[in-house]
């Protein structure tokens, strides 16, 4: 399949056909989430304001056409978009949630229910920041839906984008990955800063509202790729690694020459970036970021990550990406004996047909719920001392490594991390520079 989209294509996807919908619950949509236990971290419960979602089609009109190298061809991205909204009438119910659809690796439909009010109304006025949710290889723009609405709900305006020739609908099967993943290595990071300048420039169903003098990107696997490389995390390919992957020497030799960049192809860090989140990002086990450009990020950094990721690698992957990272305020949280699935929504009933079907979503440790709930407490708690300035939210960031609570000799417990119930936090590991590195980095 081609790396853009057809208009075809396109409008099928905005006007529902891959895409989402009302609902009014009654209907098949699948619920992937249970009722939030009053165990559930602190920041992981919705906040004070109404969700609203919509979706939009978004066209870069002078992309390199990465399959072709024809430049100045128009690359058109679907963006979901989550903001602040005013409730609908009570009289219409639960008939305007929104639901999730698309397809799973194999092509298979599925529809997940949302708790966010389809195309509802902004509110009258705002000062939102951007948060962008970036899917991995392959993925799709509401892979991270659960994110979209709590940070939404918490006054951000977060979009999700299709990344055009890496979503599950464009690699229907092994032929088109290839093409792929070299759309993935070039247009990643360009299209999360053609995003901010998209709601920056253009008008928008959010212009009222949102903030683009603050921005965050929230990048999972090829995602987190991408976002290092947008903050300055400069790509240093060469040919040996494209000839690893079964490429031809001759075209191997030329793909550095296209792809290294910086910035996401600018020529300086875009002020506007306050804050990376990086889960299982991709590229340290390649060492495809230079080391030096690494070293000279400033913007903070949190890198989420499995210590027994099967993907990206964790002790010569994220491990090393995060030690390379120089940013003052640059974290890791660890979820112990996780793997590569710690930012997509818990799987949909019909990818439990096949193990390559189910290890899109599952973790065979961890309940992906937990997960996700993990993840909207510290991605809260991040976003909001780094992007919105709150020291407040700046606390919840813990002081000690581990979230476990030892029973000590007076039998008296460790106090949990701020926001975790007593005795309710185990399995995660949190570490900040310049602290020092733990035994288990080394």
């Amino acid at each position: 399949m081609t790396a853009l989209i057809s208009a075809a294509l396109l409008s099928s996807i905005v006007s529902g056909e891959i895409q989402s919908a009302s609902s009014n619950k009654q209907n098949n949509a699948e619920q992937l989430y249970t009722n939030q236990a009053p165990v559930t971290p602190e920041l992981a419960f919705s906040g004070p304001y109404t969700v609203g979602v919509t979706t939009i089609a978004a066209t870069d009109p002078k992309r390199l056409d990465s399959a072709n190298f024809v430049f100045n061809t128009e690359r058109q991205l679907v963006l979901e978009v989550w903001y602040p909204a005013a409730r609908p009438e009570s009289k219409e119910g639960d008939k305007a949630l929104a639901t999730y659809k698309n397809v799973t690796r194999l092509q298979k439909p599925f529809e997940l229910q949302g708790e966010a009010y389809r195309d509802a109304p902004t509110l009258s006025e705002g000062n939102f920041p951007l948060i962008l949710l970036s899917h991995g290889f392959t993925g799709y723009r509401t892979q991270m839906f659960y994110l979209g609405e709590h940070l939404a709900s918490h006054g951000y305006v977060v979009v999700g984008i299709d990344h055009s020739g890496s979503t599950n609908a464009d690699i229907e099967d092994d032929s088109d990955r290839p093409a792929g993943f070299v759309d993935t290595l070039y247009n990643r990071a360009r299209d999360q800063q053609f995003v901010l300048d998209y709601f920056a420039d253009q008008t928008s169903v959010v212009d009222a509202i949102v903030d683009t003098d603050r921005a965050a990107i929230i990048g999972h696997s090829m995602g987190g790729f991408g976002a290092i490389n947008t903050i300055g995390g400069c790509y240093d390919f060469n040919a040996e690694f494209f000839k690893q992957l079964g490429v031809n020497s001759a075209i191997a030799m030329i793909l550095p020459l296209a792809l290294d960049s910086c910035y996401a192809g600018r020529e300086q860090l875009d002020p506007r970036w306050k804050a990376v989140q990086l889960l299982a990002p991709w590229g340290g086990e390649a060492s495809v970021h230079n080391i030096a450009a690494m070293k000279k990020i400033s913007v903070p950094t949190f890198y989420l990550a499995g210590n027994q990721d099967n993907t990206s690698g964790f002790k010569n992957g994220i491990k090393r990406l995060y030690q390379r990272t120089g940013s003052e305020h640059n974290y890791l949280l660890v979820f112990e004996n996780a793997r590569h699935n710690i930012g997509p929504h818990p799987a949909p009933a019909v990818s439990f047909t096949t193990d390559f079907e189910l290890g899109h979503y599952f973790d065979p440790v961890w309940d992906t719920e937990i997960i996700n709930r993990v993840v909207e407490h510290m991605s809260l708690a991040f976003l909001n001392c780094h992007v919105k300035a709150d020291l407040a939210s700046c606390a919840y960031l813990p002081t000690r490594a581990s979230s476990q609570q030892y029973k000590g000799a007076d039998h008296q417990f460790d106090n949990a991390w701020k926001g975790f119930k007593h005795l309710w936090a185990s399995g995660l590991q949190f570490f900040k520079k310049p602290d020092g590195i733990s035994p288990l980095l080394k």
